[in-house]
């Protein structure tokens, strides 16, 4: 006797293996002979809705119209230490913390990409555009509830995130808030996560507030920090998020906020030892692992920094950043043996063009820390040849330039002076680059 399995009962199975087509193509047939069947409607519009949801709680990148029409901001020069868009100066320690690379918003490279660091406030028009946007989310997703069992919740997820359809959404969280007479907390973030997205950020503040005073939640301390954050207040974003850890000590999530502030604003010290009360909670944690090893090697500590880099492989890490790493590490560990190796897995892994760039521009660095010029030379000309835009590459070439014959010689000079200047063009504030051009500049006053 053949046994049939209840169609519905294999959507789900479908579903909870992350199988979301095949989930959504079984429901549909579902409707086809019971069009009512609100089982297999929720069912199907939690499948789409997995196919292209986004966490939220990510902190995402700011695009031209936010930065050119900003009306939330209050003072055009914010004191130091109380701003994202203008940090600090470092307050991590160690003789090689100055040198740490930073990004054209000014904000330090971080151990770990994020949505809100792929690159920063875009400086201008053409830097906006060419900046591409991310859709990745950097953790697990967390707004997963119970709720979803029903039909309501289900549809709102649908539209807000696979239709993208913010107004329509935000009319149902507003008549089931209005049906649950102002006290069903979840109604009142969705509500929250509606104003978000369409830049109304202090009316979401008030719905994340008052959904905070129905019900303490997690994930309602990240969206309203996140709120804070796109405000441009990240001191008011760091108490949120340790009032938070009253409610829930030990909270990896709300010490990674605090830490990835502080980080933003250049505190590294402080982002250090919050990523170190994160591994004591989860020792997994990945993104704290990769900042704590970041920071010990731009502090002249690559010994330590290798242990934690070997530690993401032993969990099975496996891409072209890591082995960069490792590369670098071992280089100023002194093993050199391990060092080429590494670079050879990270070009074997290596994504797109950035990444080869990157991985050419540092074997072109370890060129020259070993006195081989040519090899540096040719390194740095492949990192442009796979991005033009590379302004490192072109800084390190037109110092190569001027290192190949006497100061005296013009062709040399003028040779340094155009790779110096496309190296300005690709990033303006490189603190290295105004300084080679001034002292080009100097060299062709005196000659």
């Amino acid at each position: 006797m053949e046994v049939t399995m209840d169609p519905l009962f294999l959507a789900w199975s479908y579903f909870r293996r992350r199988k979301f087509q095949q989930c959504s193509d079984i429901c549909s047939k579902i409707l086809e002979d019971s069009p009512y069947d609100q089982a297999a409607w929720s069912l199907k519009t939690r499948a789409l809705t997995e196919m292209v949801y986004i966490d939220e709680v990510e902190v995402d990148q700011e695009g031209i119209a936010e930065m050119m029409l900003d009306e939330s901001s209050i003072a055009q020069v914010a004191r130091p230490g109380t701003s994202l868009r203008l940090p600090g100066t470092s307050h991590g320690g160690g003789p090689t913390a100055a040198v740490r690379p930073m990004t054209q918003s000014g904000r330090p490279i971080t151990g770990f990409v994020r949505p809100s660091t792929q690159s920063g406030r875009p400086g201008t028009m053409e830097q906006a555009i060419k900046t591409p946007r991310t859709a990745s989310t950097a953790r697990p997703v967390t707004s997963a509830s119970g709720r979803y069992v029903r039909l309501g919740t289900t549809l709102f997820e649908y539209i807000f995130h696979h239709e993208n359809d913010v107004k329509n959404a935000l009319d149902l969280a507003a008549q089931a808030t209005e049906h649950a007479q102002f006290k069903d907390w979840w109604w009142k973030v969705q509500l929250g996560k509606c104003y978000y997205r369409l830049g109304l950020y202090r009316e979401a503040e008030k719905q994340f507030r008052s959904a905070l005073n129905h019900q303490e939640v997690v994930d309602t301390y990240l969206y309203l920090a996140k709120v804070y954050q796109r405000l441009d207040q990240p001191i008011t974003a760091l108490n949120l998020f340790k009032q938070g850890l009253d409610h829930f000590p030990g909270e990896v999530t709300l010490l990674t906020g605090i830490a990835r502030i502080h980080e933003e604003m250049n505190n590294i010290t402080s982002a250090t030892e919050y990523y170190k009360d994160v591994l004591k909670q989860d020792n997994t944690h990945v993104e704290a692992i990769a900042c704590i090893g970041s920071n010990h090697f731009y502090t002249d500590q690559p010994e330590i920094a290798l242990r934690f880099y070997r530690r993401l492989l032993q969990m099975g890490v496996y891409n072209c950043q890591l082995y960069n790493n490792l590369g670098l590490c071992c280089f100023y560990a002194q093993q050199y043996d391990m060092t080429l190796s590494s670079f050879e897995r990270a070009l074997a892994l290596v994504a797109n063009d950035e990444e080869q760039a990157d991985v050419w521009y540092n074997i072109g660095h370890v060129a020259v820390g070993i006195g081989d010029l040519t090899l540096a030379y040719q390194c740095f000309k492949l990192a442009l040849a796979f991005n033009n835009d590379h302004a490192e590459a072109y800084n390190n070439l037109a110092v190569l330039e001027l290192r190949k014959g006497r100061i005296e010689q013009i062709g040399d000079l003028q040779s340094s002076y155009t790779a110096a200047q496309r190296s300005e063009d690709a990033f303006p504030e490189h603190v290295d680059t105004q300084q080679l051009l001034k002292q080009l500049r100097q060299h062709f006053a005196v000659l």
